[in-house]
C-alpha cells in the first residue's frame, strides 16, 4: 500500500474534508504544522518539494487512500448472491448483530490507517466491542477472500447450519407418515390438521413409525415446503387458487365511446308475477356496456336467455343511441349470443358447428366483429363488475321490500315471500335505475375521474377525433324483424315458414340455395324482407295464401297474376333476344366463309420412300366356300406335294386377284 503522496497526488485524489486544488492541499500544509514533524519528507527525484504520510489526514480522508490503495480480490458473482440471499434471510436482529461487527473491523482498518500497529488497533477495537481479540481475528477470518462491498452479508451469525442453506431447518419424521399426513391433509373435503395429525398417530402407532415430531413442526413443515398455491388448490378448487395469481387491469384510455360493447345477462333476486308462468318467478336481465364510459347501453327483461332477447336488446341499443353501431362486441359463448342468428359467420363461436355457405348473422351483417370471451370473466367482461352494484340497487330497493329472494337459499330475508311484483312494475322500476346508475356521479374509473357513466360517454362522442358508423332507416329491419334461414324451394324458389309460402320473381335465381327471411312474428301474411347469404337485401316476398278448390274468384286473380308474370318475362326476353334465327345463321355463314378464304390449300403429302409390302396378300376364303367348290383342286395339291410335285407350289399373288385367279392374273401380264 503506497503511504507517501504529494500535494498534488493528493488534490488529484479529491479526498473528502479537503480541498481539491493543489493549492488548497499546500494552505492545510501549512495550517498544520506537518513539515515539522516526521510525517514529512523531502521528495526524491526532479522537481524537488516534499511528500507527505497520509495519517495526518482526517479519518474520512484516510479511509478513502486506504479504500483506494487496496488490492481487491476478484469478484465472485455467484458466491456475492448467496452471501446476499443468505442476509436476506436474517432477521432484523441478526442483520443489527452484522453491522456492529462490520462497524467493529473498519474502527481496525482505521486505527492501521493512521499509523497504529495492528496488535494494538486489535486490542483497543476488542475493549470497545466488549469481546474478545479471537473473537475478532475470527470475523476477520470470516471477510478474508471476500470484496469490500460484500462484508456485512459475510458476517451473518451461523447459530445454525441453515444458515448457510446446507441443511434445512427442521425436526426428523418419518418418511411414510410423513407423507400419510400430507396426503390426508391435502383433500378438497378440506379436513383439519389436527384430525390429520391424530390419524396419522394411529397409523404410526400401529406400523410402528418414528421418529414423529410435534403437530406444531410438522405444520410448520407443512406450510415450508408445500407453497399456498397449492394447499389453496387442493383444498378449495381451482376457482379461488387463480385468485392467488394477480388479475389483469386493462386500460380503457386509447378508446373512444361506442367502440367496444360487452353484453350479459344476470337473474334477478326478485320474485316477479309474469304473464308466461302462473306462479311467481324470477326473471332475466340481459343488458349491454359501453367498454369506455361504463355507461348501460340498453336492456331487457326475459324468461331466459334466447337469441330473440339478444336480437332486441341490440335493436335497443341502436334506437337508444340514435342509430350508433359499436366496431367489436364482446360477449360469452352462451347458446343465445352464440347462435348463428346473431354470430352467424363469426370466425371464432366455440359452439356449434361453422361452416363454409353459414348465413351471416345479425352482427355480421351490421359490420360489428364479435369476440366471445370466458364466462363469468370481469376482466374481459365489465358489465359483470356493474351488476354488482346495479344488482344492488334493483333488488335491494325499498320499493322491493318483500319480493326479494336472497342471493342464495341460506340467504333469505325474514320478509321472504310476503310479495311479488308485477313484470310491468318492474320494468319501470328497472328503468329508474339504470337511469340513476349511469348519471350518477363521482365514478373512480380510469377514464371518469369523478364524472358520471352519462358524462365520460357524451364527452367522447363529442370529441373531433371520435369516428362512429351509423345505422341506416333501411337497416332497422335488420333487428325489428326476426330472421330465419330457410333454403328456396324448387321450381320456383318459394320460401315456405309455418305454413306460408313467400314469393317474388327474383327468387328464381336463388333456387337451392339458402336466404335469410326477415318477418314480423305477429303479421305472418305481410311481405317479408329476403337477404341473400352475404347479408345483402334481395326483394319484399308476398305471402302466397290457399285458395278454395272452388273459389272461382282467386282462380282469376292467380290467372291474372300469371299472365302479368309471363307478359314481363316476354318483354324482358325480347329486349336480350334482339336478332332472329335467320340472320344469326347468315351471320355465322359469312363468317365460316371468310374463315375457309383465309386457309391456303396445303399440298397433298407424299413419301419421300417408296416401301415394299411383304407379307401374306391372299384373300382369306372360308372354309365352308373351299370345300364346296375347290375341293377336288386342294385335294389334288395335297397329294403333288405328297409326292414332291412342282404344283405344289402356291405361286405368289398379284394384283387384285387372289390365289384362285393366279393364272388369269399372269396371262393379262405377259399380254402387256
Amino acid at each position: 500500500m503506497k503511504e507517501w503522496f504529494t500535494s498534488q497526488e493528493l488534490a488529484e485524489a479529491k479526498l473528502p474534508g479537503l480541498a481539491h486544488t493543489r493549492q488548497g492541499i499546500e494552505n492545510f500544509v501549512q495550517q498544520s504544522g506537518v513539515r515539522s514533524t516526521e510525517k514529512a519528507r523531502p521528495r526524491e527525484g526532479r522537481g524537488g518539494g516534499f511528500e507527505y504520510h497520509y495519517s495526518f489526514l482526517p479519518s474520512v480522508a484516510r479511509q478513502k487512500i486506504a479504500f483506494m490503495n487496496t488490492p481487491m480480490p476478484a469478484a465472485d458473482t455467484k458466491a456475492s448472491k448467496s452471501l446476499w440471499a443468505r442476509f436476506e434471510a436474517l432477521s432484523t436482529e441478526h442483520k443489527t448483530i452484522c453491522q456492529k461487527r462490520l462497524d467493529t473491523l473498519v474502527a481496525v482498518d482505521d486505527m492501521r490507517a493512521s499509523g497504529i500497529s495492528i496488535g494494538m488497533a486489535v486490542q483497543h477495537c476488542a475493549r470497545l466491542a466488549a469481546i474478545s481479540v479471537r473473537t475478532l481475528y475470527e470475523w476477520r477470518l470470516m471477510v478474508e477472500g471476500h470484496a469490500r462491498h460484500d462484508w456485512l452479508a459475510a458476517l451473518a451469525p451461523s447459530f445454525s447450519p441453515t444458515i448457510n442453506g446446507v441443511v434445512v431447518d427442521r425436526a426428523d419424521c418419518h418418511p411414510q407418515a410423513w407423507e400419510v399426513l400430507k396426503s390426508d391433509y391435502l383433500r378438497p373435503e378440506q379436513p383439519k390438521f389436527s384430525a390429520c395429525y391424530r390419524r396419522m398417530m394411529s397409523a404410526a402407532t400401529i406400523n410402528k413409525w418414528s421418529p414423529i415430531p410435534s403437530e406444531r413442526s410438522l405444520r410448520r413443515r407443512l406450510d415450508s415446503e408445500v407453497p399456498k398455491a397449492a394447499q389453496v388448490l387442493a383444498r378449495d378448487g381451482r376457482e379461488k387458487a387463480a385468485r392467488l395469481f394477480p388479475a389483469q387491469t386493462r386500460s380503457v384510455v386509447h378508446l373512444h365511446a361506442m367502440q367496444i360493447v360487452n353484453t350479459d345477462g344476470h337473474k334477478l333476486d326478485l320474485r316477479v308475477n309474469a304473464p308466461w308462468s302462473a306462479e311467481p318467478t324470477r326473471v332475466l336481465l340481459i343488458g349491454i356496456q359501453d367498454i369506455y364510459s361504463r355507461k348501460i347501453l340498453s336492456w331487457r327483461l326475459a324468461e331466459s336467455e334466447t337469441w330473440e332477447v339478444v336480437r332486441a336488446c341490440i335493436g335497443d341499443m341502436i334506437e337508444n343511441e340514435g342509430g350508433k353501431l359499436p366496431e367489436h362486441f364482446y360477449m360469452d359463448n352462451g347458446r343465445a349470443f352464440a347462435s348463428k342468428k346473431i354470430s352467424g359467420g363469426a370466425t371464432r363461436r366455440n359452439r356449434f358447428k361453422i361452416t363454409g355457405d353459414e348465413v351471416a348473422g345479425l352482427l355480421k351483417t351490421l359490420g360489428i366483429e364479435a369476440h366471445f370471451t370466458k364466462p363469468y370473466s370481469g376482466q374481459s367482461k365489465p358489465i359483470e363488475r356493474a351488476w354488482k352494484d346495479l344488482a344492488e340497487e334493483i333488488s335491494r330497493h325499498p320499493a322491493m321490500s318483500g319480493c326479494y329472494t336472497g342471493a342464495n337459499a341460506l340467504a333469505k330475508p325474514e320478509n321472504y315471500g310476503k310479495r311479488a311484483i308485477p313484470l310491468d312494475e318492474l320494468q319501470e322500476h328497472v328503468s329508474r335505475c339504470v337511469a340513476e346508475h349511469n348519471s350518477r356521479e363521482g365514478r373512480r374509473t380510469e377514464a371518469a375521474k369523478g364524472r358520471s357513466f352519462n358524462q365520460v360517454f357524451d364527452a367522447s362522442v363529442a370529441e373531433p377525433s371520435t369516428i362512429i358508423r351509423y345505422a341506416s332507416h333501411s337497416q332497422r329491419s335488420l333487428w325489428l324483424l326476426t330472421a330465419e334461414t330457410l333454403k328456396a324451394r324448387k321450381p320456383d324458389g318459394s320460401l315456405h315458414h309455418l305454413g306460408n309460402r313467400y314469393w317474388a320473381p327474383v327468387l328464381n335465381q336463388w333456387i337451392g340455395k339458402k336466404l335469410t327471411m326477415r318477418f314480423d312474428p305477429a303479421d305472418l301474411h305481410a311481405p317479408v324482407k329476403v337477404y341473400d347469404p352475404a347479408g345483402r337485401f334481395l326483394c319484399d316476398a308476398e305471402c302466397i295464401s290457399h285458395a278454395g278448390f272452388d273459389s272461382t274468384g282467386d282462380a282469376k286473380r292467380k290467372a291474372k297474376t300469371q299472365a302479368e308474370f309471363h307478359k314481363t318475362n316476354k318483354k324482358l326476353l325480347e329486349l336480350n333476344r334482339t336478332l332472329e334465327a335467320s340472320e344469326l345463321g347468315k351471320i355465322y355463314a359469312d363468317a365460316n366463309r371468310a374463315e375457309q378464304r383465309k386457309r391456303k390449300p396445303e399440298p397433298p403429302v407424299r413419301p419421300v420412300v417408296t416401301r415394299l409390302i411383304t407379307g401374306n396378300l391372299a384373300k382369306a376364303v372360308p372354309i365352308e366356300a373351299d370345300e364346296d367348290n375347290n375341293f377336288d383342286t386342294n385335294f389334288s395339291r395335297g397329294f403333288a406335294r405328297m409326292v414332291g410335285d412342282d404344283s405344289a407350289i402356291i405361286p405368289f399373288p398379284t394384283g387384285n386377284t387372289g390365289a384362285a385367279g393366279i393364272a388369269s392374273a399372269r396371262k393379262s401380264r405377259a399380254e402387256k
